[in-house]
C-alpha cells in the first residue's frame, strides 16, 4: 500500500525560492576580483539567477546541457549554481589549479557548451581554447566597464547578458533524478573523474548538513564563510544548505592568504567557517604573530585531511569548535559530523579532544562499512581496520562516462570502495588511518602516515609535515617525514627524532628528516605525497631503523 503523499519533487530551485521568500532580507557578501566588496540579499540573488536562466534558455541550454564554470567564490558564480541547475542543465565547476591539459580534458570529457569565467581566469582559457572545439561561447563574468581585450571566440559579458532578460521565471517541476551538478577528481591517478550530481542528492545533501548544523551551537550557523573552493565538490553544499538555514553567506573571492581570511571573517562577523587544515594553520600562525582575535567565530569546519591535535587545542583555547568532517567528491562530499555526542561532552578536555582528533561520526542516509582484503566485513570496535565503503542518496553509482573506473571503484551489490583504511567504533565515529596507497609496509608491518604527521606537527616549531614511504633493501620500506619549519625555528632532524622518541612506536621512527620551505599540494589543498615520493624516491634509507 502506498501513502497518500504529494509527490513533489526535490528540485535545487526550490532552495532558492524558499530563501529568496522566507530569508529574503540576509545578505550574501562577496569580495569581488574587480576589487569591493559587493552586498545583495537572497531575494536580489534570486531575482538575477532567474535572469541568468532566462539568459541560458535563449542561448539553447537545455535539459541535460553542461554549462563550465571557473570562477573563484562569489555571488555570480553563486547565481550560476541556481540558475544552471534550476532548468534542468548542469553547472559543471572546474578546478582552475589543475593543470591546464587536464581543464581541457575535463571540458571536452564534459562536452560542456559554454564556460563561465572570472577575469582572473581569462589568460588560461585563452590558453587552450583551441582545444576546445565543441564550446560554444565564453562569458566574462564582469561588467563592461571591466571586460577586457580578449581572443577568446564568441565572448560574451556577464552582466550585459543578465540586463537583456527578465527577473522572472516559472522554475520548471524537474524529475528530482535530473542532473544539476557536475565536479571532477583531481586526478591524483589517473585522468580526472566525472561524478554527476542529481537535484535529489544535492537537496537531500543540504538537508544533511542543516540537520549537522542544529547539532552545534545554534549562533554558528549565523554567519557562514565557505573558504572551500566553489569549484571543488560545491564548497561542501554550504551554497545550497545556507538559504535553507537563513544564514548569512560570506565569500572571500580570489584571495586566500590569512590576512585576508582573517580580515573577512572579522569585518563579516563570520561565525562559521570551511575549510582544508592548511588553510586554518595558516590563519592560525597569523593570529599568533599578530596578536589578532576573531571575536565572533565560533566554529571551523575542516575537510579533506585530518587537522593536527596540536591546531584543535590552540583553536579551542581562543574559543573556536574545530570540527572534523570526511568526505569525497564521490560522497557529495559530507558523510560525517564532526560534533562530539552530548555524552562525550560532559567528559573531560583529553576525552573530549580523544574523540575531536576522529573523522566525525557517520551521519543519517550514508551507510558505512569496513572490510578487509577479501572484502569481508569487519566489526564496529574502534580497533579493526580495513577499507571504507559507503553507499547512500548522495553517494555516487557510477564515473559520469567512464565505464572502467566506474568498474574499479563500485561494487556490484552498491557499494562506493574509498580506498581509504580507517576502523568505526560502536558511536559511529570514523578514524582515517590512512589512504591505501599512502600507508608504508615495513618488515611486513604497516605504519599509518597520518599518525606519524600528527605526532610531528604537535611540536611548536613543526608548521606541516608529511611521512612518505622510501625503499629500503631489507624492510622494503620506510618512512621519511618532510617537514616545514614553524616562521623563525631551525629545528633540525635530531631535534624531531628526539622529540618524537616514546611519542610513537620504536620501529615507526623516520630514518630521516627532510626539511622543505612548502609542501607540495593538490588542486583541492592536499599533502600531494604522490609529488613527494617521486621527488624522494632516489633517497637510501639506512640499513637498520
Amino acid at each position: 500500500m502506498r501513502g497518500l503523499m504529494m509527490d513533489v519533487p526535490l528540485n535545487v530551485s526550490a532552495i532558492l525560492e524558499y530563501g529568496a521568500r522566507f530569508q529574503g532580507d540576509v545578505e550574501i557578501v562577496s569580495r569581488t576580483v574587480e576589487g569591493p566588496i559587493h552586498r545583495y540579499t537572497y531575494r536580489d540573488a534570486a531575482a538575477r539567477s532567474a535572469q541568468l536562466a532566462n539568459a541560458l534558455l535563449t542561448l539553447g541550454v537545455l535539459d541535460g546541457v553542461r554549462v563550465a564554470t571557473i570562477a573563484w567564490n562569489g555571488y555570480r558564480h553563486f547565481e550560476l549554481y541556481y540558475g544552471v541547475g534550476g532548468i534542468g542543465a548542469v553547472c559543471h565547476t572546474i578546478n582552475p589549479r589543475l593543470h591546464p591539459a587536464q581543464i581541457a580534458y575535463i571540458i571536452n570529457h564534459a562536452d560542456d557548451r559554454y564556460v563561465f569565467l572570472d577575469l582572473t581566469f581569462v589568460p588560461l582559457v585563452e590558453a587552450i581554447a583551441v582545444q576546445l572545439p565543441r564550446v560554444r561561447g565564453f562569458v566574462i563574468m564582469t561588467d563592461k566597464a571591466h571586460m577586457p581585450q580578449t581572443t577568446l571566440p564568441n565572448v560574451l559579458c556577464y552582466e550585459s547578458l543578465l540586463g537583456e532578460q527578465s527577473p522572472a521565471i516559472e522554475w520548471p517541476h524537474l524529475d528530482e533524478n535530473t542532473a544539476c551538478g557536475l565536479c571532477y577528481t583531481s586526478g591524483t591517478t589517473g585522468d580526472p573523474k566525472g561524478v554527476l550530481y542529481s537535484n535529489r542528492s544535492t537537496v537531500l545533501h543540504a538537508m544533511s548538513g542543516c540537520i549537522m548544523g542544529a547539532t552545534r551551537r545554534s549562533e554558528s550557523s549565523a554567519a557562514m564563510m565557505p573558504v572551500v573552493p566553489m569549484f571543488h565538490v560545491n564548497a561542501w553544499g554550504i551554497p545550497y544548505a545556507a538559504p535553507m538555514l537563513g544564514s548569512k553567506l560570506v565569500f572571500g573571492g580570489a584571495l586566500h592568504d590569512a590576512a585576508s581570511i582573517c580580515e573577512m571573517i572579522e569585518s563579516e562577523n563570520v561565525t562559521s567557517a570551511s575549510g582544508v587544515p592548511v588553510i586554518w594553520l595558516g590563519l592560525l600562525q597569523y593570529l599568533q604573530q599578530t596578536g589578532k582575535q576573531l571575536t565572533a567565530l565560533k566554529s571551523l569546519s575542516v575537510g579533506g585531511s585530518a587537522a593536527p591535535p596540536s591546531m584543535i587545542e590552540a583553536y579551542e583555547r581562543m574559543g573556536i569548535e574545530v570540527i572534523h568532517g570526511w568526505g569525497m567528491t564521490e560522497t557529495s562530499p559530507v558523510c560525517t559530523n564532526g560534533s562530539i555526542k552530548p555524552k562525550h561532552r560532559s567528559s573531560d578536555i583529553t576525552e573530549q579532544l580523544k574523540h575531536q582528533m576522529k573523522a566525525g561520526r557517520c551521519v543519517f542516509g550514508v551507510d558505512m562499512k569496513i572490510v578487509d582484503e577479501d572484502g569481508l566485513p569487519l566489526p564496529d570496535d574502534g580497533e579493526a581496520q580495513g577499507e571504507l565503503y559507503v553507499r547512500g542518496p548522495w553517494v555516487a553509482s557510477a564515473y559520469y562516462n567512464n565505464a572502467e573506473a566506474t568498474a574499479n571503484q563500485f561494487t556490484d551489490d552498491g557499494w562506493f570502495r574509498t580506498g581509504d583504511i580507517v576502523s568505526l567504533d560502536a558511536d559511529g565515529y570514523l578514524t582515517i588511518h590512512d589512504r591505501a596507497k599512502d600507508l608504508i609496509k615495513s618488515g611486513g608491518e604497516w605504519i599509518s602516515s597520518i599518525d606519524l604527521e600528527n605526532a610531528a606537527v604537535a611540536h611548536p616549531e613543526i608548521a606541516e609535515a608529511a611521512a612518505i614511504a622510501i625503499p629500503h633493501p631489507k624492510w622494503a620500506e620506510r618512512p621519511l617525514l618532510v617537514v616545514v619549519r614553524a616562521t623563525g625555528s631551525a629545528i633540525g632532524r635530531d631535534d624531531v627524532l628526539r622529540f618524537l622518541d616514546g611519542r610513537i612506536a620504536k620501529w615507526w621512527m623516520p630514518d630521516d628528516v627532510m626539511f622543505v620551505d612548502e609542501l607540495p599540494h593538490t588542486a583541492t589543498g592536499k599533502v600531494s605525497k604522490r609529488t613527494l615520493r617521486a621527488q624522494y624516491a632516489q633517497i637510501a634509507a639506512s640499513a637498520t631503523p
